[in-house]
């Protein structure tokens, strides 16, 4: 028992757990599902589909975080890739067919991936702060999708392009299947290689790591280019979600509810270890504490008081250092009980 205690995921998903349970006690249809025409409706359904951007945008930061850094420009490159691709099929004379609408997707894709990499060449090669060069990007790429746009919300009607956020495949939405092939290739390549191994290295110590032989430059570059290309794919679900571009709405806050997650997760923002698993449940928590706002009516301009509110008591009953006090605590009191029983 005290081996899966001391897990470091078992404290994320008790969370998760609790919260779970609160709800289906708040209103027992929160773990309903029902079937119409073949498709699974219900809230747990909407949480797994509304997850899929942040859980992209998600797993790139947990392997920059790995990497001791930071990217703050997660939501700007959203914002950016949805542009260039609602931009193309607005163009289009065909807006529902399937090529114009990969050629969108890819394109958006593209110049989300250069982004990522220019933010690595800053980092990497330039040597500039993380947080620094990261910054740069978050405020100038909104100004960027906005010179793509026009300045205007860009509105398209193509059928292929909805399905991506709102399409259902063998009774689920397509978005999920999304999100379990990011997290599957993700774990793959940073579990199953040296990758991951290498990048724990590189977050612990870059500079013994490069002297050991481990090209740094090239993985911290890798890092921020996987980010930018996540990214990009949030975006395009965004856009595809409500089938607008909106350079200001796009990815708004996002990086800081993905931070929140990878750190919910378990992941130190010092660097070095890091869990890919851990982040699928912070996503999760985070989604699911989102359902619970909804549910509760809290005016959006209190919701991230409320959400901030719940973040830091889960964060702290995941505090091993507060556990540590908590037991100590218990074990001072045994004594005066014994003795007051005596």
């Amino acid at each position: 028992m005290k081996k899966i205690v001391k897990h470091r995921l078992f404290w994320p998903i008790a969370a998760l757990l609790t919260l779970i349970v609160v709800n289906t006690v708040a209103r027992p249809t929160f773990i309903s599902v029902t079937v119409q025409n073949g498709q699974l409706y219900g809230a747990l359904i909407d949480i797994l589909r509304n997850s899929t951007p942040l859980m992209l945008v998600a797993l790139g930061m947990t392997v920059v975080i790995a990497t001791r850094g930071i990217d703050l420009s997660v939501g700007a490159i959203m914002a950016v890739s949805g542009a260039v691709a609602l931009t193309i099929i607005a163009d289009s004379p065909t807006p529902d067919s399937l090529g114009t609408v990969l050629v969108a997707i890819g394109a958006g894709v593209l110049v989300a991936l250069l982004l990522g990499v220019w933010n690595g060449f800053l980092v990497a090669v330039v040597g500039i702060q993380p947080i620094i060069a990261t910054l740069v990007l978050m405020l100038a790429g909104r100004g960027v999708a906005l010179l793509i746009t026009g300045g205007f919300i860009t509105t398209i009607n193509s059928e292929p392009y909805r399905f991506m956020a709102q399409g259902y495949v063998l009774g689920l939405p397509f978005a999920f299947f999304v999100s379990v092939a990011a997290v599957a290739i993700v774990a793959l390549i940073e579990r199953r290689t040296a990758l991951g191994v290498l990048t724990e290295s590189v977050g612990i110590n870059p500079e013994a790591s490069r002297l050991a032989g481990v090209r740094a430059r090239g993985i911290i570059w890798g890092a921020y280019a996987a980010s930018g290309l996540l990214a990009g794919f949030a975006g395009i679900l965004y856009s595809s979600n409500i089938m607008a571009a909106d350079a200001n709405a796009a990815g708004l806050y996002i990086e800081l509810y993905a931070i929140l997650a990878v750190v919910l997760g378990g992941t130190s923002l010092m660097g070095g270890k890091f869990s890919v698993a851990g982040t699928v449940i912070g996503v999760f928590t985070i989604e699911t504490l989102r359902s619970t706002i909804l549910f509760l009516g809290v005016p959006s301009a209190v919701a991230p008081l409320f959400l901030a509110i719940v973040v830091v008591i889960v964060v702290l009953v995941q505090s091993p250092r507060l556990r540590g006090h908590i037991a100590r605590l218990a074990q001072s009191l045994r004594p005066q009980k014994t003795e007051t029983a005596r």
